[in-house]
């Protein structure tokens, strides 16, 4: 074991055909490049294929393999992969019905993560927001969340988020039931009701407030620790990016939380042809561009990982632009 914890990063996405596989595969693969020790998870449940962004072949038994066995042990999944530095975990090897894990399970899973011996441990989770893929990302208070600029994607990363959130409130007052009766009131009352105030964190917040004003700033601490690192996949200009102040209000007036504008990909067809082949992006194309973009991302987390990245929107607006400029240098 190593003697400090793993950074556990999970990474969500609101919807499917974002990049996010492809990504969390090419960020661990950009960690261990660096030097460090990384494992990567396909917890994907139901869904597995990250091995094909790993150039490997679907031939290990996985976590749906583990989870209905009595004999595997949980660290004899892990295998090393065509990357030094790198190992992979994978997801539901060959076995199917996994997306939809008992509670048993889940608690049993998550504990067998948290001993895995590398320095990041980068999760691969499944795209929408089933309970089981919630409690995945909340297995660390910083996770990645994957969008590209389409309408459709950027409203459901929020959505993600905003149900995630309401996991948070929902977990933080499990033990008062009336406050816990409340909630459940109120997140199942139809969107046809009319009603006065919006369904969004603050507003119920103040709703736990009026039953017991402690337990409400309990969870309002929680909700806090909670900082999303948001990436852009496949964007074409900088000034998609100007989104980012309208959305840093969306996320910290309806769903009070903070985050940080991580990263920003450009749209590269080397993506599309490293998937397409089954290739590694990395290793095949590490002079594209988005190679390059997951590289400074790489190098983003190793510096700046454990704490808040201060005018956020404003500094990724400017590297954008810096690499924009570059790129069309060398076009030119």
């Amino acid at each position: 074991m190593n003697s400090s914890k793993p950074t556990i990063i999970p990474v969500a996405s609101g919807k499917g055909g974002v990049g996010k596989s492809i990504f969390a595969a090419n960020l661990a693969i950009a960690l261990a490049q660096m030097g460090h020790a990384a494992v990567v998870a396909d917890l994907d449940l139901g869904g597995s294929n990250l091995y094909t962004c790993l150039g490997m072949q679907n031939k290990y038994p996985g976590i749906g393999d583990y989870l209905r066995s009595g004999t595997l042990q949980f660290s004899d999944l892990i295998v090393q992969t065509p990357i030094p530095n790198l190992k992979f975990l994978p997801g539901d090897g060959r076995t199917p019905f996994t997306a939809n894990i008992s509670y048993e399970q889940r608690i049993r899973l998550i504990e067998e993560i948290k001993k895995i011996s590398a320095r990041y441990i980068i999760l691969d989770l499944g795209a929408g927001t089933m309970f089981n893929i919630l409690n995945f990302y909340g297995l660390a208070y910083k996770g990645m969340m994957i969008t590209t600029f389409e309408t459709p994607s950027i409203m459901n990363f929020i959505m993600f988020l905003r149900n995630f959130m309401f996991r948070v409130v929902s977990n933080g007052v499990r033990h008062n039931r009336k406050v816990l009766d409340m909630l459940i009131a109120a997140f199942q009352q139809p969107m046809t009701v009319s009603s006065r105030e919006p369904l969004t964190v603050p507003n119920l917040l103040k709703k736990i407030g009026e039953i017991d004003p402690n337990l409400a700033a309990q969870v309002q601490k929680t909700c806090s620790y909670y900082r999303p690192r948001i990436i852009f996949n496949m964007g074409d200009h900088p000034d998609e990016l100007n989104i980012l102040k309208k959305l840093d209000h969306a996320l910290t007036s309806g769903l009070s939380v903070t985050a940080d504008w991580f990263g920003f990909i450009f749209f590269d067809d080397a993506v599309r042809r490293s998937a397409k082949r089954k290739e590694i992006l990395m290793v095949k194309y590490p002079e594209s561009i988005a190679a390059e973009n997951i590289k400074r991302i790489a190098a983003r987390v190793a510096a700046n990982w454990d704490r808040p990245i201060p005018n956020s929107a404003e500094g990724l607006m400017e590297d954008t632009r810096k690499q924009y400029r570059k790129r069309s240098e060398v076009r030119g």
